[in-house]
C-alpha cells in the first residue's frame, strides 16, 4: 500500500470578487492513502512453447478420436446369410471402414469400378479377387476420401446378392 505523509498545497484566498493586490496563500498538509490494486483473478502466462505444445496435443487427440471413429461392417450374419450388414451406409469423408469377417466365408472386398466416382480407382480400395478374408475375426479396412457414391461386393458370394453400397460425404 503507498501512503503520501505530508504534501504542501498552495490554495489561493479569494476574499471577495475584487482581487487584493496580493492573494494570500495557505499551506494544507495532509495525508493520502492510496488503495491497493486490484488483484488479478485469473492470471494466464503462456509461452509460445507452451501454446504450441497445446496445440500438438489438440492435434494428437483429434487424430486419436477420429482413429476411434470408424464403421464396423460385419461380413455374413450369424444365422448363416450371405450379406453385408450394414449393406448400405454413409460415412464422412477420411471416415475408415472396417469389414470384420463374421459367418459364412470366405469373403472379401471388392469395390465395383463401374460404380465409383470418376478419377478413384476401384484396384487401389479393394482386395484382389483371390485375396479372401477365412476366419472369423479377420478384417479388412478402407478409407474413402472422395465424395460419391461406391458399390461393392463379395465375389465369391456376388451371385448370392452379397453387395452392397456406401455414399461419402
Amino acid at each position: 500500500m503507498a501512503s503520501v505523509a505530508s504534501a504542501a498545497v498552495a490554495i489561493p484566498s479569494f476574499t471577495g470578487l475584487k482581487a487584493s493586490g496580493a492573494a494570500a496563500v495557505a499551506r494544507v498538509a495532509t495525508s493520502v492513502k492510496a488503495a491497493p490494486p486490484p488483484s488479478p483473478r485469473l492470471v494466464a502466462k503462456a509461452s509460445l512453447k507452451d501454446v504450441g505444445v497445446a496445440a500438438v496435443a489438440t492435434a494428437a487427440s483429434a487424430l486419436l478420436a477420429s482413429n476411434a471413429m470408424a464403421l464396423d461392417v460385419l461380413l455374413g450374419r450369424a444365422d448363416g446369410q450371405l450379406v453385408f450388414e450394414p449393406s448400405t451406409f454413409t460415412v464422412a469423408s477420411g471416415e475408415k471402414i472396417v469389414f470384420k469377417n463374421n459367418a459364412g466365408f470366405p469373403h472379401n472386398v471388392v469395390f465395383d469400378e463401374d460404380e465409383v466416382p470418376p478419377g478413384v480407382d476401384a484396384s487401389k480400395i479393394s482386395m484382389s479377387e483371390e485375396d479372401l478374408l477365412n476366419a472369423p475375426g479377420e478384417e479388412y479396412s478402407v478409407t474413402l476420401t472422395e465424395k460419391g457414391n461406391y458399390s461393392f461386393y463379395c465375389s465369391p458370394h456376388q451371385g448370392a446378392g452379397m453387395v452392397g453400397k456406401v455414399t461419402v460425404n
